[in-house]
């Protein structure tokens, strides 16, 4: 993912599951534009460590989103964000949390909640 607007509107209209180290926002198909692929972002803001810190962050979320990408439903929008914790975080504590957030966000939706 690259465009604003595609971040944006994952980060405003999508569910969201926070840990420690990371928050992911799931914008389900049925809520965004129809895609081929899901399509999956990454935020690493500068409260989490210097440049060379922030870019071993995001590496590392890259390569533990990959395992999870077949697990998205076609079009989705995922933002994961990154949160201070995640810069001197170990990488089972890193893949723990991201896993849990995203079963969080794909499990099925119980009804009353969105």
């Amino acid at each position: 993912m690259r465009r604003r607007d595609d971040f944006s509107l994952a980060v405003r209209r999508g569910r969201r599951a926070g840990r420690p180290t990371v928050v992911v926002h799931l914008l389900r198909p049925e809520e965004a534009p129809q895609a081929a692929q899901p399509l999956v972002g990454f935020i690493v803001a500068r409260n989490v460590g210097n440049a060379v810190v922030r870019n071993a962050a995001r590496r590392r979320l890259r390569h533990l989103m990959r395992p999870h990408l077949d697990r998205l439903p076609a079009g989705s929008l995922l933002v994961v964000r990154a949160n201070p914790r995640a810069g001197g975080a170990r990488p089972d504590e890193l893949a723990a949390d991201l896993e849990s957030a995203l079963d969080r966000l794909l499990r099925p939706a119980s009804k009353g909640r969105r």
